[in-house]
């Protein structure tokens, strides 16, 4: 019979493809861990993994062995997760993932108030790109992710939460200043700041230009991985980049005049929270909910406001 500790073994070397690296995560040395799993396999009469390539991959049998054994494990979770729900207590840890493009206008709101609010809830927090939450999210290195929505591959959990307008800054001395809007005709025949490849704003922003994925025709090249350098870029350099709206605030009243709307089809972004398909903290992902609808204006909060921008 398997235990659900020589499950968690397997799914630790599923998720860090070294057998050491998986002990330690498991609080255990290796030759513990792998006696388990190589008892585990005796007992199910299949090789789980491949041990003769490096990193260790799990065989065609063996993957299919280890997806099951996640959603046994979370099955047993939400044992505590109902004693939490009847308790109407949030404790625990949450790890989460947030977008660049996203974390540094809406982290501050919403992160200080979630922990005052939930002492026994310790959360860890790292700045991604899209690609990589949704790969630590398939691997349970991450709990809930805060992204650009939707998702373009299915296993995961979405929940819209706020619809971002998406704005021009341009500098002094461009020809936008005088506008009070700009148009996508006028938009599209414009270079643009870009953020590096990766980033799902940068896509965004390609798909409202319509520009080719090589734009940015300006005197060099140059690709930030942060809305705030490409601000600074236009401060600097001149011409223009597209910001979120929630940028907008920590402009100063004078560069606030820099920035400008589209016209023609009021372009916004949702943002939203992303969970793998078996994910069962569902108290801690409603209190993240409660907490972010909390600190954001309820007009933000409408899938009316604009059309929404794809990022693939």
């Amino acid at each position: 019979m398997h235990s659900l500790i020589q499950l968690e073994y397997i799914i630790a070397v599923d998720t860090y493809r070294q057998f050491s690296i998986a002990a330690d995560k498991c609080f255990v040395t290796q030759p513990t861990l792998s006696m388990q799993i190589k008892k585990l396999e005796n007992h199910l009469g299949v090789v789980i993994f491949d041990r003769s390539k490096q990193p260790v991959v799990p065989t065609e049998i063996g993957k299919k062995i280890i997806e099951q054994a996640r959603i046994v494990l979370a099955e047993s979770k939400k044992i505590d997760e109902i004693v939490q729900t009847n308790k109407n207590t949030v404790s625990g840890e949450l790890k989460l993932g947030i977008i660049p493009s996203v974390a540094p206008y809406l982290l501050p709101l919403f992160i200080g108030k979630l922990t005052k609010a939930f002492p026994e809830l310790e959360v860890k927090v790292k700045e991604l790109i899209t690609e990589d939450i949704l790969t630590e999210l398939d691997k349970e290195l991450l709990d809930v992710g805060i992204i650009s929505t939707p998702v373009p591959q299915g296993g995961f959990q979405e929940i819209p939460v706020y619809y971002e307008q998406i704005y021009i800054y341009c500098h002094p001395k461009h020809a936008f200043y005088q506008k009070k809007a700009v148009s996508l005709k006028e938009l599209a025949v414009e270079n643009v700041w870009l953020l590096s490849q990766g980033h799902c704003f940068r896509s965004q922003v390609i798909n409202i230009c319509a520009l080719k994925d090589s734009a940015n025709q300006l005197p060099f090249t140059y690709e930030s991985a942060s809305i705030e350098t490409l601000i600074k870029m236009v401060d600097k350099e001149g011409g223009l980049t597209l910001i979120p709206e929630l940028a907008i605030p920590d402009l100063t009243p004078k560069k606030q005049l820099g920035v400008k709307p589209i016209k023609d089809m009021r372009p916004v972004r949702e943002i939203g929270l992303v969970t793998n398909r078996i994910f069962v903290k569902q108290s801690v992902l409603s209190a993240l909910q409660r907490t972010l609808q909390a600190v954001l204006p309820n007009e933000i909060q409408s899938d009316k406001r604009g059309q929404r921008v794809e990022w693939k």
